[in-house]
């Protein structure tokens, strides 16, 4: 079975999803203040490598800040299990959880399923990154099958830098 992936330059979809630390959050579409939006998939609590990248995202917090850039993780993790990575990574950055695989599709992350009900409890998703313009258009996409490949969030970091000032423009849009 194929999905559709998300190309670059297109609309970021629109959704909500809960949040650890309570509400709710709205994620893609453009906004009015000028700021991007850094959105990082991650397969959920049974990951190891998930929770070393959460941190490595953590340490650049405030970076990613001082370049306008909001960042939030999101997982297809229910809350008790999101509660136990915020716990487990001494977390501080928004992390949002039980997103609906029909969302996951639109995104076009690859979905697994659980090895074993020690893994996990349902189906969830490969690691993805989004870095969303505040037009809500996608600058950087990258999708991945398998948890050992994810971008460096420290060239994510410089590139959405160089890309804010210099007005770079999106690539990979030929087709």
């Amino acid at each position: 079975m194929y999905s559709e992936k998300i190309k670059a330059g297109a609309a970021f979809p629109e959704f909500t999803v809960p949040l650890v630390e309570g509400g709710e959050i709205k994620v893609g579409g453009s906004n009015d203040e000028g700021r991007w939006k850094l959105v990082v998939i991650y397969r959920g609590l049974h990951c190891p490598l998930c929770a070393q990248y959460l941190e490595k995202l953590q340490s650049l917090k405030e970076d990613f800040l001082i370049q306008e850039t909001d960042i939030i993780a999101i997982s297809g993790d229910g809350l008790e299990k999101a509660k136990s990575q915020v716990a487990k990574g001494s977390l501080e950055i928004p992390i949002g959880y039980d997103l609906p695989i029909s969302v996951m599709e639109k995104l076009g992350l690859y979905i697994s399923n659980p090895r074993s009900p020690e893994e996990t409890d349902r189906p969830f998703p490969e690691p993805g990154l989004f870095l969303i313009r505040p037009d809500g258009n996608v600058q950087i996409v990258d999708i991945s099958n398998a948890p050992f490949s994810r971008p460096d969030l420290a060239m994510i970091l410089r590139g959405s830098t160089f890309a804010r000032e210099k007005n770079y423009p999106i690539r990979g849009t030929y087709s």
